[in-house]
Formats: structure tokens, sequence, C-alpha cells
């Protein structure tokens, strides 16, 4: 009997060893560290001398270039992460930045950049073209933003914002992992004592980021007592301060249409019967060509006149009259995208300025595409040191803002120009096929809502039409024609119309009916102008603008004479 035991309990402790052997090696599978490392070049997506950016504390898709040991970001990186004022002219090589009293140019590929006060050589090739990018040194660009970088291994670290961070050592040594679990591959060893960030605690494990800018997880119970740490700010770069000139009143400016030199003739009537303008705008300079040359009906006699009058005379450039006259086609691309031409145009006005002895510059680009958005904007920086530097008035026209002409950019141009111009009308405009008002008062105080958003308030001026559209309507077909607001009355009168306030517009309206035709219209008059100035009034905007002069109902000057005699509480410069 115990010789047949024994192979029975011989089989047990086998099975016993076996299952010994089964549950410590699931137990030691289940709870031991993994020692398998995640290759640092996979984990950052970092290939060769490009390396992915670390912003702040988020690992970005974007990578900058590392070449010579500099570090290099494209021209986007730098606009969207540092400073929106560099601009690259691709066609001429070069390289901008336009401060409020300067442009700094350098060429693509070289070492030296120049400006007013004359030229600068780095140690560095400062910027170049690469396939689809142009790069610029990260170097270059800290001396006009603020901003902290560092190169590691497979990643560079940058830093725009600076606040508060939370840190705590490691009580041992132990690993940074990709996830949070023993089971998740290596990042990084750390050492005893070594500090690392504190992201976001959880549960048992710990979102780090360790002095490489290794970001990964660390359990808990490793990480010692946590302090807070207040990050020093970056100030090296101190931002040029944009002066401007201003009325020391609202403005009141009426633009006053001239198709030739002997529009000038016009000036006397154009400006009796008015009170409390003290701004006139003549339509004089319009881009004639594609190289920045400029037609001009300037008159030095007429300025001298209205001066007489106790008249500002800001001088218009526009981009269309010259073409529509000559049935010729402009390209503000062209043009504007071009550094010698935008300089030529520049030089132009600004010469046309001074032997006229203008006040100011009236800028009137309409239809510009949002291709041509980044080059008009550099030419409104451009334009507005070249008015600093020779004390003009810069005021820019602009529609009523919505986000399909956001890249009009009011934002920008409440920073450089003395005034931005709302053309409050045109809601339903001219051929749309769309009877409506030229301007309801919900359009006209959307539109100031919105440019008060980017622009300061003092800087606004609202433009209200001295004109309306009668629509007529057949059938299918709407066809329509301009009505002068001095032309109203005689058509109420001829018509024998019944007019009545249409509260949603604040205006009078009138419809009728005649030989089969429906005819609609919106006026503009007394009432519905003191509606919009109300708005203006309550919205303490810097003035009010007209267009045009010799529409108007000559009455209609006392609303205006008295709105802008009104103190303007919000003068901020």
């Amino acid at each position: 009997m115990k010789k047949k035991a024994i192979p029975v309990i011989v089989a047990l402790i086998l099975i016993v060893i076996l299952g010994v052997v089964v549950v410590g090696g699931y137990l030691l599978e289940r709870f031991s560290y993994s020692e398998e490392r995640m290759d640092l070049g996979e984990y950052f997506g970092s290939q060769g001398e490009y390396l992915t950016i670390v912003l702040q504390d988020e690992l970005l898709e974007e990578q900058a270039l590392v070449r010579d040991g500099r570090c290099y970001f494209t021209l986007h990186q730098v606009q969207e992460l540092f400073q929106e004022g560099f601009y690259a002219d691709e066609g001429e090589q070069l390289l901008l930045f336009t401060s409020a009293t300067d442009t700094t140019k350098v060429r693509f590929g070289e070492k030296q950049y120049e400006n007013a006060a004359g030229a600068v050589t780095a140690d560095y090739v400062i910027c170049f073209r690469e396939g689809e990018q142009v790069y610029v040194a990260a170097d270059y660009v800290k001396q006009y933003a603020n901003f902290s970088f560092e190169i590691f291994p497979y990643c560079v670290q940058i830093y725009n914002q600076w606040g508060e961070r939370v840190e705590a050592p490691a009580l041992k040594a132990t690993a940074v992992r990709v996830l949070g679990g023993i089971k998740s591959a290596i990042l990084a060893d750390v050492a005893e004592g070594e500090t690392l960030e504190i992201l976001d605690r959880m549960e048992t494990w710990c979102k780090v980021k360790t002095s490489q800018s290794i970001i990964g997880y660390v359990e808990n119970k490793h990480l010692g007592t946590e302090s807070i740490v207040t990050e020093r700010p970056v100030t090296d770069y101190v931002p040029e301060e944009y002066t401007g000139l201003s009325l020391p009143e609202r403005v009141s400016l009426g633009w006053h249409s001239i198709g030739g030199v002997g529009g000038n003739q016009s000036l006397d009537s154009m400006v009796s019967g008015t009170t409390g303008m003290n701004v006139i705008a003549p339509t004089w300079f319009s881009m004639c060509d594609n190289d920045g040359n400029i037609r001009s009906f300037g008159s030095r006699d007429y300025v001298d006149k209205a001066h007489r009058y106790g008249l500002q005379v800001w001088g218009v450039l526009d981009n269309f009259n010259y073409a529509n006259e000559n049935d010729v086609s402009i390209d503000e691309y062209a043009v504007l995208s071009s550094t010698a031409k935008r300089q030529r145009l520049i030089e132009n006005v600004m010469s046309l300025a001074k032997n006229l002895d203008l006040d100011g510059i009236n800028l009137d680009f309409e239809q510009i595409n949002s291709a041509v958005s980044t080059h008009y904007v550099q030419f409104l920086r451009e334009l507005s040191v070249a008015c600093r530097k020779d004390g003009l008035i810069l005021s820019i026209d602009n529609y009523v803002p919505f986000n399909f002409n956001s890249y009009y950019r009011l934002d920008i141009q409440g920073q450089v120009a003395d005034y931005v111009i709302i053309m409050g009308y045109d809601e339903h405009w001219h051929g749309s096929g769309d009877p409506g008002s030229v301007a309801s008062i919900g359009y006209v105080t959307g539109g100031l809502e919105r440019t008060l958003e980017q622009v300061p308030a003092h800087k606004v001026v609202n433009a209200l039409p001295f004109y309306t559209i009668l629509w007529k309507t057949e059938g299918a077909e709407v066809t329509d024609e301009y009505v002068t607001m001095r032309n109203q009355a005689a058509l109420i009168a001829s018509k024998k119309l019944e007019t009545s306030w249409n509260e949603e517009a604040c205006q009078n309206y009138a419809e009728w009916t005649e030989d089969g035709v429906t005819y609609r219209i919106w006026f503009e008059d007394a009432q519905s102008i003191m509606a919009k100035l109300n708005v203006m009034i309550a919205k303490d905007i810097g003035g009010v603008a007209v267009w045009r002069l010799g529409y108007e109902d000559k009455s209609i000057w006392s609303l205006l004479s008295t709105y802008s005699k009104l103190p303007l509480t919000n003068t901020a410069q």
C-alpha cells in the first residue's frame, strides 16, 4: 500500500509545484513593472532636423527646424505663436517687420537686416525659403516678441505665457511612463530628488513633465510634497507705442465726390448750408495701374479755401474710381504683394499730400478679396508709419463687419489707424434684387457693436447715407434706382404718398402699386438719422461721416451739428 501511494503523492506535489509556478508567474506578470522602453523619436514624432514643438505643456503637431544649432520656425508659426507683424514678400525675397515707426527688412538667406537706423549683422542666417516654407530664426524673432525656447534632443520647448506651476520632487528613482500604469512603456528615468512639474493628479498616478519636456505619468507614491512656483515672464521686447492724431472734437466728415479737376469748383456749394462739419474728404486719388501710380484731381486752391472754411482736408485714395472711369482692371494683389510697388504707392500719395498741404489721408479700398488680405494689412501698417512720420491723420473706410469680411482686420486697423470709418449703409444695395432698407437701425447697431469689439470707441466713425433706394417689383423682376435725401420730398409730393413709421427699421416707409409695378422705399430723413445718432451717442464713438455732400436736405445739418458738438468722453489714445 505504501509503495502504491508514493506515485500519487509525487503527482500531487508536482501539481502543487506547477500551480505555484503558474500562479506565481501570473502574479509576477500582473504586478511587475514593465521594462519596455518607448523610442522618444517615435513618441515625439521628430525626424532629423525637425523637432516637435512643446508649447507650454502641450505637445503640438507642429515642428521646428533645428539646423547648425539654431532653431527656426515657419513664418506661419511665428505669426500664430509670437508676433503677427512679420510679413514675407516672396517675390522680392524679403522678410519685413513693421513697427509703429519703422520697417525692418532682411533678404532671404542673409545674415544682415536693415532699418532706418542702419544695417545690423547677425552671426546666423536670419531667414530662408525651403520647399513651401519660409523659416525665421527664433533668435531674430525674439527681438520683436516675448517668449522663451529651449532645444532638447527630440523637441523644442516654448513658453509664451506665464503664471504659476506646481512642482514636486521624486522620492526615489522611478520612471516616467507613456500612460498611467505599470505595464506602460518607459519614456524616461527619473533620479531621486529630481523635480517634476505636476500637470494633472489622479487617484494613483500623476501626469508630469520632466526638465527635458518629456510628458508622461509617474505613480503618486513616488512624489514628494508639492510646491507652487511663480514663473518669471520674458519681458525683453517692449513694443513701440502707436501714437496717433485726432481731432479735439468728434469727427464730422463729408465726402465730396469729385470726378475731374473741374469738380473742385463745387466746394462752395457743397459747404454752403452745412453746420458742424469739420472734415471734407474729396475723392481725388485713385490707383491707375499695377505699378503703384496714382491719378490725382487734387487742387491746392481747394485745400486753401477749405482751410479758410475751418475744415480739415483728408484726401481720399481709392482702388476703383479710375478703373471704373476707364473700364480697366486694377490688380490690387500685384501692387500690394510687392514691397517695391507698395512703397511707390505710399510715396506717391505722401508726395501729393505734402504738395497739397493735406491734413489727412482717407483710404477707401473696396472689394478686396481674402487672397489680398495679408498684403493689404501690410500696406496699412506701412502707410500708417508714413502718415505718422508726416503728421497726417490716417482714416480707413470699411464695410459693416461680418464674419465673411473679417479679413479686412479691424483689430489691426484699430491699432495702426487714427480713425476706422464704418460705411453703415448698403444693407440692401443697388442691383441686389433684394428690396429692403439701405441702413436699418439693426444693421447700424450690429455693425457698431461688432466694430467696438475690435476698435477703441474714440477711433470709430459711423458713416450715414444721404440717399435711399426706390425698389420696383414687376412679377419676378426687381429693379431699383437711387433717390437722394434732397429729392425725397418731391417724390412724396408727386406720388401723393402716405408714409408710415417702420419701427423695426426705424425709418419712414411707403409702398404703392402703379401700372402693375409695386414700389417700396425706406426713407432716410430727420427721424431715421436721429435714430442712428442716438445709437452713436450711446456708444460714445468718435464721430460721423456722410455719403455724400450734395445729396442731403440741408436741414439735416442741424442734427449733425448738435451731435458733433457733444463732448467725447472716451478720448483715450
